[in-house]
């Protein structure tokens, strides 16, 4: 009876009574995303007289062989996904930890002399969460990778996030020739899994000073003696630079820090100012502003400016008025002269009626004691006494005396 026990078990081992019981696992590793869900699937075969009455899915090591779902660790995380026509089988763990970092198997049951079957090796799952490895500094225009760093190999494309923004780089390696704009906060996560991004990582590129400037801060017009003078100087460096502040023509520094101040400035403080900004990476000084305290002397300038402008204006408009009296004095002389010449040029064409002209004056003259005469004649000639004479005398003289009333 012996012998026969003996070989049955040796044939069981063999494979004799044991070739209908199989289980195959669709991956014997799977490396999971820390929070994600993953499935863990496999086959089975059994032998057709049995009856299948349980199947569940256990860890190893498990010294109780139960069900994942008896324990409270797992048990709102784990669905049973099964198909016994097909006879396929699904394990479902959501959001998956380290700690679920085990070997997991499928085991069936059946009715008849309660036989039982583990798929033996099982599943080997592991878990892992996303890094990014990167330098905390680099300096400007350096060489420089970010690394989506992985406990185990995952399959997916990565992405890359820069201040919350996606950027267009799917490896797990993202390299940058560093400027300055590439300082920020930089995590990955895996595609299909962007809701479980690394943790952010921040990243700062180094550079020396630049854009120096200075500006005055108080007061906002001219200063007064007795005023308090604030300058500030504004510069653009990574790391923060050390600022100084010089006096022009002085060699050692008047202050330091972004802001400088004199609480009662006056002409002794006058000058030219500039700052210094300097880190370890290099410096740059800014262009001076000059500071100058309006005294009484800048009043009296004002003043001598002003009169010296007002007196300029008056002899301005004096010589105008003068040169427009001038002008038009010559204006009128010139009228004076052309008229003359018109005049004489006038007297010339007509020199000849001129003569004549003088000569019927002259004719005038001469002829007025005749005409008195006729007119003496004429009334002569009323009287009585001569009334004898001839009358043809009579009509001479009225004759006479017409023709010369008629020129008169």
């Amino acid at each position: 009876m012996a012998l026969v026990l003996l070989l049955i078990f040796l044939l069981m081992n063999s494979g004799v009574f044991g070739q209908n019981w199989n289980v195959n696992y669709k991956d014997n590793s799977i490396c999971a995303l820390k929070g994600s869900t993953v499935n863990m699937s496999c086959t089975y075969r059994y032998p057709q007289q049995y009856q299948l009455t349980e199947t569940f899915w256990i860890k190893k090591p498990d010294v109780d062989i139960k069900s994942l779902k008896e324990y409270q660790e797992y048990k709102d995380r784990v669905e049973y996904i099964e198909n016994r026509q097909n006879k396929t089988a699904v394990l479902r763990l959501h959001n998956v930890t380290e700690d679920d970092e085990k070997e997991y198997r499928f085991r069936l049951i059946t009715a008849t002399a309660g036989q039982k079957w583990i798929g033996d090796p099982g599943i080997q799952l592991k878990v892992s969460a996303l890094q990014v490895q990167a330098p905390q500094q680099v300096l400007e225009k350096e060489t420089v990778n970010l690394t989506c760093r992985t406990t185990c190999d995952l399959t997916d494309r990565f992405i890359w996030y820069k201040n919350g923004q996606a950027l267009n780089f799917h490896s797990d390696i993202l390299q940058l020739q560093s400027v300055r704009s590439d300082s920020g906060s930089y995590s990955c996560a895996v595609r299909g899994q962007e809701h479980l991004p690394s943790p952010a990582v921040s990243l700062s590129v180094m550079y020396s000073p630049r854009n120096t400037s200075v500006s005055i801060i108080s007061p906002s017009g001219e200063i007064v003696s007795g005023d308090s003078v604030t300058l500030n100087c504004s510069s653009d460096s990574n790391p923060p630079a050390e600022i100084s502040w010089f006096k022009e023509n002085e060699t050692s520094a008047v202050g330091s820090g972004q802001s400088f101040s004199i609480s009662s400035f006056n002409s002794s403080f006058s000058g030219r100012f500039y700052c210094e900004a300097q880190n370890k990476y290099g410096s740059q000084r800014s262009a001076s502003v000059s500071l100058t305290v309006k005294g009484v002397w800048n009043i009296l300038y004002v003043i001598i400016v002003c009169a010296t402008i007002a007196i300029i204006a008056v002899f301005g408009l004096l010589f105008l008025i003068i040169l427009c009296i001038r002008n038009k004095r010559r204006n009128n002389d010139s009228k004076d002269s052309e008229q003359k010449k018109e005049s004489t040029g006038k007297s010339s064409e007509s020199g000849d009626g001129k003569d004549a002209s003088i000569q019927d004056c002259r004719d005038k003259d001469t002829k007025e004691p005749e005409e008195d005469e006729i007119q003496y004649a004429s009334i002569t000639i009323q009287n009585p006494a001569t009334e004898d004479k001839s009358t043809s005398q009579e009509k001479d003289l009225s004759v006479i005396y017409s023709s010369v009333m008629i020129q008169t």
